[in-house]
């Protein structure tokens, strides 16, 4: 079966990408340049460049053209004990911020209230991130705060990341339960994280817990997998420490 001419014109495109011709921020050819280079529609044009932006190889805005996006990927080390997702970054080199995106109390919703323990509908913070590295869009977090942590820390909060947050204030956290697994962008996620709406995205989902064992917060942070990931290191039973 032969390629379809979109396909093609986009792979050439993937390639000259990858080989560094066209380098990240570079303006891709528009429509109009790959119909006459081609000898194709302007449908066929139009959707060779959707392929790479589906593919978050670029970005298209409106009135200037669709631009290479930065490929560099970033891994957070889910280690024992818990390095702090700045710190990991700058280990790496990464310029780490975020973006405080809502703070506010929010009426739990059930799978909160049974991973913290507390009764359905019980009011928690609710804090949306959203996490840059290098400048581009990485991440969402999403984290549900204990009500009266939140109410101390919450000028904090907005200018820092929450686990150090509760470090500094003698907080400390003992064990962090997490999966990991798949979802796909609704209408905010894809703005945020600049994906198609439906795009596939990775989610760390966590539940923190004290030295006494208590909950403290839960959340998911979610992510582009071309720009996000996670490593892990494990020991055998019996390895020597």
């Amino acid at each position: 079966m032969a390629t379809p001419l979109h396909i093609s014109i986009s792979e050439q495109l993937r390639h000259q990408i990858a080989v560094g011709e066209y380098r990240a921020g570079d303006r891709l050819p528009s429509e109009h340049q790959l119909m006459e280079t081609f000898s194709v529609s302007r449908i066929t044009a139009r959707q060779a460049v959707a392929n790479l932006v589906s593919q978050g190889l670029a970005i298209a805005y409106q009135g200037k053209g669709v631009f290479v996006t930065p490929q560099k990927k970033v891994t957070y080390s889910l280690s024992s004990p818990l390095v702090f997702l700045e710190e990991d970054m700058t280990r790496q080199g990464v310029a780490f911020s975020f973006e405080n995106l809502t703070l506010e109390v929010v009426s739990a919703p059930a799978e909160v209230s049974a991973e913290m323990g507390i009764p359905q509908r019980a009011e928690v913070y609710l804090q949306k991130k959203l996490l840059r590295m290098d400048g581009a869009a990485g991440a969402v977090d999403l984290s549900y705060l204990m009500v009266e942590l939140g109410e101390r820390f919450a000028p904090q909060l907005k200018t820092q990341m929450t686990f150090p947050t509760l470090a500094q204030n003698g907080i400390f956290l003992e064990r962090l339960d997490a999966t990991i697994e798949c979802t796909h962008a609704d209408y905010d996620l894809s703005s945020y994280l600049e994906v198609p709406l439906g795009h596939a995205l990775m989610v760390y989902r966590y539940t923190a817990y004290s030295r006494e064992q208590q909950p403290l917060l839960h959340g998911a942070t979610i992510s582009r997998a071309d720009r996000f990931c996670y490593s892990l290191s494990t020991r055998a039973a019996g390895s020597p420490a």
